[in-house]
């Protein structure tokens, strides 16, 4: 098969002025909770993109974790990857792919740690293998092979039995959104998107050529 010749054309749904909210937040929960009824296979999966020192892009999926008027929130360890380049560039892109429903969503925005008690909060709703696992990798370094990561677990879970605390290196981001862009998918390649962009502290909702 020739990848070129793979075409899909989008008729499920579609996305208008009149018929989205005013909020990009309440556009983004409706879609949300559209989403989770669809049951579709991780709804929850979103990717976010950082920026190095380098100027180089990098892109890895995630789980959100929560959303409300302060922004978009994950957990992650702070020493990742991901976390090194928030730290020398708290700006990162975040987009959520719902394929089955032709639909895509696009989040820019500063980036902020959240506070200790919602980390720990958090941390310590995670089932146990979790909790230990976020001591036993040191994300994203170099390991000789999964030797390494076994054997931390053991002697993290030995230390700590059933009450791991939260690592000083592991804990949650908030994303605080300044642009959003809703994409919906339509016949002909003449698809809907739609951008919010902060003005004077107000939401300016505007249509882009898809």
């Amino acid at each position: 098969m020739n990848i070129a010749d793979l075409r899909k054309s989008y008729e499920k749904a579609e996305l208008n002025e009149q018929a989205s909210h005013a909020d990009p937040l309440l556009q983004f929960d409706q879609w949300f909770n559209e989403a989770l009824k669809s049951e579709l296979p991780e709804p929850n999966a979103m990717t976010v993109a950082t920026v190095g020192s380098d100027l180089r892009p990098s892109t890895r999926v995630v789980l959100i974790k929560g959303y409300d008027a302060r922004g978009i929130v994950w957990y992650t360890n702070y020493n990742s990857r991901k976390g090194q380049e928030l730290a020398g560039n708290p700006f990162a892109a975040l987009q959520f792919h719902w394929v089955e429903l032709e639909r895509v969503v696009r989040i820019e925005g500063r980036v902020e740690k959240v506070s200790d008690a919602e980390s720990d909060a958090y941390f310590h709703s995670r089932p146990l293998d979790s909790r230990i696992g976020a001591w036993a990798s040191p994300q994203s370094q170099v390991i000789d092979s999964r030797t390494v990561l076994v054997t931390n677990a053991a002697k993290y879970g030995a230390q700590f039995l059933l009450q791991p605390p939260r690592p000083p290196h592991w804990g949650g981001y908030r994303l605080v959104p300044e642009r959003w862009e809703f994409w919906q998918g339509r016949k002909s390649r003449l698809h809907d998107r739609l951008r919010y962009r902060q003005d004077d502290g107000q939401w300016v909702r505007e249509r882009l050529a898809p």
